[in-house]
């Protein structure tokens, strides 16, 4: 029932973890795929892998985003799936975090959905339609300790996805939030490095859940192709948890 037969998809944060895993799946699902991250080196390793394309990209910054989305119109012609997933955490109370990790999390978390999606509508607008996927998580849905900036910028994502999907449904643009549980990547081994935890012993408490076990990146991309995919034509607005069961 999934076929991305002719899509055409850029994916943010695409070097490491659920993005490169989604390129993939995208790929292997008949997409075409952008492949954004400001990691060029691992990123161009993940589009030889993937079969895509790599563009370099902070995709805090309006100027280098503008260069992903020319990038794919010169490619591809257009824009049918777009993945908002590059994402950052700094494990921090309120009285902690300093201003400068709080702005950069903002920015790479927050502001960056608000600059690639904002490109990429009016192309889905000229096409008759498209799917925007935005990666929240866990701790957007409930809170988590030390990650007061993590926290308030994916609570954003997820109520940014709900106001994006009221604003565009109407020209068949349909915008989703996957949140994800505790997956293994890079991100979750920083996490254990930055509260000083053995990265073994962290990974046995975030197995802590209904399923036993932490997510894996793919488990997160499959659910993406399938809001990607017209086999979720009807789903929009929606957040939906990936993650064992943690939340519930």
């Amino acid at each position: 029932m999934i076929n991305l037969d002719g899509k055409r998809a850029i994916v943010t944060g695409a070097a490491s973890g659920i993005g490169r895993a989604t390129a993939g799946v995208l790929a292997d699902l008949g997409a075409r795929v952008v492949l954004a991250d400001i990691d060029q080196e691992a990123g161009e390793q993940a589009a030889k892998e993937t079969g895509g394309t790599f563009v370099r990209c902070d995709v805090s910054r309006s100027t280098d985003c503008e260069t992903v989305v020319r990038a794919a119109t010169a490619s591809h012609g257009g824009v049918d799936v777009l993945f908002n997933n590059a994402g950052i955490i700094r494990r921090s109370t309120v009285l902690e975090i300093t201003e400068d990790d709080w702005d950069l999390v903002m920015a790479v978390n927050i502001k960056s959905i608000m600059l690639m999606s904002r490109l990429v509508i009016p192309l889905m607008m000229e096409a008759g339609g498209g799917s925007i996927v935005n990666t929240g998580s866990g701790w957007g849905i409930k809170g988590g300790g030390r990650a007061i900036s993590y926290c308030a910028s994916k609570g954003a994502v997820v109520n940014m996805t709900r106001a994006m999907a009221i604003d565009h449904g109407p020209a068949n643009i349909r915008v989703n939030c996957v949140c994800p549980g505790d997956t293994h990547t890079g991100m979750l081994a920083d996490e254990a490095r930055q509260l000083g935890e053995s990265a073994e012993l962290f990974y046995t408490e975030a197995a802590d859940r209904p399923l036993g076990r932490i997510g894996q990146p793919r488990d997160i991309a499959q659910t993406v192709a399938f809001l990607a995919s017209d086999a979720s034509a009807f789903v929009s607005g929606a957040v939906i948890a990936v993650d064992g069961a943690g939340t519930a």
